[in-house]
C-alpha cells in the first residue's frame, strides 16, 4: 500500500473528508476565526428581527429606536444613537493593558459608536453572504443536474438561458433590481443568489455528463429507479465536492458584490447599514480620520479571506487528486537526521576510544 492508502485505510468517505479538512491548517484556523467573528457580531450589539427597519419613537422612553423586535447584546451602545464625544472621536481601545474603553473603534462626526456600526454592518453583510450562497447553490445545482442528466433539448434550453444570465453584468442588474425592490439585506441576498448561479450550473452539468454513463447509474435504471431518484440520490451526492467548494467561492464573491453595490449607493440603504455603506460614507475621512475607513475594510478582508481559505480546505478534502504526501525532506526533518547522525558518530567515537588495542590487526 502507498503512503496515501495507509493513511486512510479502514476509514469511510466522510471520515476521510474530515481528516483531510482538519489536516489543512489554514482552513481550520479560518473556520475558527470566522466562527468567532460571527459570534462577536451577533452577541455584541444584538440584532433586530422583523419590522420595517426604519426609525421610530419608543412611546415608553421617548427615544429613537429601530422598528422591529430587538434582541440586545452585551455591548451597551447601539448603532443609531448619538453619544457625547469622547477622546476626540478617536478609538479608545488599548492592547496593554487591554481595555475597550467607551468607543473602541472611535466615533463618527455625529458621535455614533463605530464599534456598534461595524458590528451591525458585519451582520448585514453576513446575511447577504449566506442567502446568496445558499440560493445560488440550490439553483445552480438543480439546473446543472437536470441539464447534464437529460441532455438534448432540455440541455440546450437551460444552457442558453444560462448564457443569457452570464452576459448580463451582475453588478448593473443587481443595482437596478436593488433600487426597484428595496435595499435591505434579505432583498440584496436573494437578488445576488438569483444571479450568481451560472458558473456552478455549468460545473455540475459537466460532472453529470461524466457520471451518468457510470455503471452504478445503469444498475439503478435496471432496478427501476425513477429519474428524480437517480439524479438526487445517486448522481448528485457524487458531485458534492464540486458543489461545496464552489458554494464557498460564491459566498466570498457575494460579499464583494454587496460591498460594491453599497459603495455605489445601490445596496443596503439607511437607516440600516452594511460594511460597504460604511466605507462609502467615510471615504472622505481617510486622510483625517482613517479609523472610520479602516475598521469596515478590515472586517471585509477577514470575512473574504476566511471563506476563501475554508473553500480551499474543502477542495483539498473532497478532491481525491489533492493528496498530501508526508514531506520527509523538510528543514526540520533534515535537522533531526543531521543531529541524530552527529550523535551516532559521537557515540561511536567514544566507544572506539574506550576499546583496547587489537594486536591482530597491526594497528595501535
Amino acid at each position: 500500500m502507498s503512503i496515501e492508502q495507509r493513511s486512510v485505510a479502514g476509514l469511510s468517505q466522510g471520515a476521510i473528508v474530515r481528516k483531510r479538512f482538519f489536516g489543512h491548517r489554514g482552513a481550520v484556523i479560518s473556520l475558527i476565526v470566522f466562527a468567532l467573528l460571527v459570534i462577536l457580531a451577533y452577541s455584541s450589539v444584538g440584532t433586530v428581527i422583523g419590522g420595517s427597519g426604519s426609525y421610530k419613537i419608543d412611546p415608553a422612553t421617548g427615544q429613537l429606536v429601530i422598528d422591529g423586535f430587538r434582541i440586545p447584546g452585551w455591548w451597551n451602545k447601539d448603532w443609531w444613537t448619538r453619544y457625547d464625544i469622547v477622546n476626540g472621536r478617536q478609538p479608545t481601545i488599548t492592547l496593554w493593558p487591554f481595555s475597550l474603553g467607551e468607543h473602541p473603534f472611535g466615533q463618527d462626526d455625529l458621535g455614533k459608536d463605530m464599534f456598534a456600526r461595524v458590528m451591525r454592518g458585519t451582520q448585514q453583510s453576513l446575511v447577504v453572504v449566506f442567502l446568496a450562497g445558499i440560493l445560488a447553490t440550490v439553483i445552480g445545482s438543480v439546473i446543472g443536474a437536470v441539464s447534464g442528466f437529460y441532455r438534448g433539448f432540455i440541455d440546450s434550453a437551460l444552457m442558453r438561458f444560462t448564457d443569457v444570465i452570464i452576459i448580463i453584468p451582475i453588478l448593473v442588474l443587481g443595482a437596478v433590481l436593488a433600487v426597484t425592490y428595496g435595499g435591505n439585506a434579505v432583498t440584496i441576498g436573494v437578488l445576488l443568489g438569483a444571479l450568481a448561479w451560472t458558473g456552478l450550473a455549468r460545473l455540475v452539468r459537466a460532472e453529470f455528463l461524466a457520471l451518468r454513463e457510470r455503471e452504478f447509474v445503469d444498475a439503478a435504471r435496471v432496478a427501476g429507479a425513477s429519474d428524480s431518484r437517480i439524479i438526487f440520490k445517486h448522481i448528485l451526492p457524487n458531485t458534492v465536492g464540486v458543489i461545496v467548494v464552489n458554494a464557498t467561492l460564491l459566498m466570498s464573491a457575494a460579499i464583494l458584490i454587496e460591498v460594491s453595490l453599497s459603495f455605489l449607493g445601490f445596496g443596503i440603504r439607511p437607516p440600516d447599514i452594511s460594511l460597504g455603506q460604511l466605507i462609502n460614507e467615510y471615504q472622505g475621512a481617510f486622510s483625517t480620520r482613517p479609523w472610520l475607513f479602516w475598521w469596515p475594510g478590515v472586517f471585509i478582508i477577514i470575512i473574504a479571506l476566511c471563506i476563501n481559505f475554508v473553500g480551499d480546505g474543502l477542495r483539498d478534502a473532497f478532491d481525491p487528486r489533492q493528496k498530501r504526501v508526508p514531506n520527509f525532506n523538510g528543514p526540520w526533518q533534515e535537522m533531526r537526521r543531521w543531529w541524530a547522525a552527529r550523535g551516532a558518530d559521537r557515540v561511536g567515537a567514544d566507544v572506539t576510544a574506550g576499546q583496547p588495542d587489537d594486536p591482530a590487526d597491526g594497528r595501535r
